[in-house]
């Protein structure tokens, strides 16, 4: 089991000093992962910072922490652009980087920038945008024709420093078997709880899950289950029995959401960052 930390980028964290500083305190503190949310609006009128020029900050005050997104709605990108970007913090943090991709969701990101909308629509952008990524990666000249995206010849250097290919993570809510179906042909997933999005997916959904993602995949390489985790336990023993319990079914990744609503919210107005500083300074909950 590997143990990350899963941040927002809006309220207190909007601000790339801070977000660099808890990943820095990350690190020393024996945390494997320090993942943003990719996000350009949000539902209520709230300051953000731009994801990407975090992870840039991010990549260069640390050494040995993965970082990346959870996740990047790539419908709304350019995958061209999103390709550049992502092997540019690939080399910048000597091959640390993952992508997480997803759907999107806020309908300020899509219907009210004139972005489409149609969740299915999104979808078929998701996996031409995936196909476009991983083609341009290759270092070779690439054409694409699909129905949203169409590519000629085009030539990205350098190739990623992850061979052979950045690692790529599907968000996807379970129990809808669609996002899983297209995680299984890449290299992990991010199951999010469909009926109750705060609260973790239980040990034995995670085994249907990896049982799911099992019967789907006809590759060998290693693919990373990745347990989002909200709840906040009483003591560190409880924390220890959950993650032998997720390792048993299968887990690879412990992710822990460091957000305002973790510990609830304040009361003042103020989002309860000295909370969540403390939870990553206390590491991750390994024997």
């Amino acid at each position: 089991m590997r143990f990350g930390l899963y941040l927002p980028i809006f309220g207190e964290y909007a601000d790339v000093r801070v977000l660099s500083a808890l990943a820095q305190d990350a690190e020393t503190a024996g945390w494997e992962g320090f993942f943003l949310w990719d996000q350009v609006f949000m539902e209520w009128p709230e300051r953000l910072v731009d994801p990407w020029v975090a992870l840039t900050a991010i990549a260069l005050s640390t050494k040995n922490i993965r970082l990346g997104t959870l996740v990047t709605p790539v419908p709304r990108r350019r995958p061209w652009k999103l390709a550049r970007e992502t092997v540019t913090l690939d080399h910048l943090s000597n091959g640390r980087l993952t992508l997480g991709v997803g759907l999107g969701e806020y309908v300020q990101e899509f219907d009210d920038l004139g972005e489409p909308s149609d969740l299915k629509v999104r979808a078929a952008m998701l996996d031409e945008g995936l196909q476009v990524l991983t083609g341009l990666w290759q270092g070779q000249p690439f054409s694409f024709a699909g129905e949203y995206y169409r590519i000629r010849e085009a030539l990205l250097m350098p190739t990623p420093v992850q061979q052979p290919r950045i690692p790529i993570w599907v968000a996807g809510q379970w129990p809808n078997k669609a996002p899983f179906r297209r995680a299984a042909r890449w290299d992990g997933v991010f199951p999010l709880n469909r009926d109750d999005y705060m609260n973790d997916l239980s040990p034995e959904q995670f085994r249907d899950i990896r049982s799911y993602i099992d019967e789907q995949r006809s590759a060998e390489e290693p693919f990373e289950l990745v347990l989002k985790r909200n709840k906040v336990a009483k003591d560190r023993s409880e924390d220890l029995a959950e993650v032998a319990a997720y390792e048993k079914v299968g887990v690879t990744w412990w992710v822990e959401g460091i957000s305002p609503w973790r510990f609830g919210w304040s009361g003042s107005g103020e989002w309860p960052l000295a909370l969540m500083h403390d939870r990553i300074l206390t590491g991750p909950p390994r024997e």
